[in-house]
């Protein structure tokens, strides 16, 4: 499959050569160098999006509201010279799927590129819709709906119903759920689980989801 990315970075020749790495791929790639490029190109929605979080005008942080106020569904690669592990957590709780530092080899971004489309989009041999009373989940398209009103998740929030809904009745710890969704490179706190877990409820309150104090979460039979 033919992706279409999106590149926003401020730096010219970073820029260009991220652009080449990804291009190599075979991926079609829009490089953008401020806030305000990325911002016209937001109603023709890419299959991902690479933002830097220092931009000369609109940060990364206010582009991805945007972002995911637009098409939730579409996953957001962070690329920042911030190392801070609040600006991960930041970065996470707004919709990003992945946080990657400044300097990093461009084959290392790759690597997270291919790994983040393949989890989005890889065609599932799965029924058309499975049912999860009162939802019903379109997991080819990654939709879910209520009495036929689409329900708005993020790919994340998505990734999470996923693990829960093939795993009904097991436990999963907070470690377990942070390496399922985010991989074993992911560097943080665990408080992006129990927020994610928050979001999911508020979305979609007839889960059966039970916190487990101490330990995690579980998703209840039936």
């Amino acid at each position: 499959m033919s992706y279409n990315v999106y590149l926003v970075e401020d730096e010219t020749n970073l820029n260009e050569l991220l652009t080449m790495y990804l291009k190599n791929e075979g991926w079609s790639v829009s490089s953008c160098l401020t806030g305000e490029e990325a911002r016209k190109l937001i109603s023709q929605p890419p299959h991902l999006w690479i933002l830097d979080i220092m931009l000369p005008d609109i940060d990364g942080y206010q582009l991805i509201r945007e972002i995911k106020a637009a098409t939730p569904e579409i996953p957001v690669i962070f690329i920042s010279a911030r190392d801070a592990d609040i600006d991960r957590v930041l970065g996470l709780e707004l919709g990003s799927d992945d946080y990657i530092s400044k300097p990093f080899l461009p084959r290392e971004l790759v690597i997270r590129v291919q790994k983040l489309l393949s989890r989005t989009y890889s065609e599932k041999e799965k029924n058309s819709l499975t049912s999860l009373p009162p939802y019903q989940i379109d997991e080819q398209v990654r939709l879910v709906y209520l009495n036929d009103k689409e329900l708005t998740l993020t790919s994340k929030e998505f990734d999470l119903l996923q693990l829960f809904l093939h795993n009904q009745g097991q436990a999963f710890s907070r470690e377990q759920i942070l390496t399922s969704l985010w991989g074993d490179d992911y560097f943080g706190t665990d408080r992006v689980v129990d927020d994610l877990v928050r979001r999911l409820r508020k979305k979609m309150p007839e889960l059966k989801v039970e916190t487990i104090y101490g330990f995690g979460y579980r998703m209840l039979k039936g």
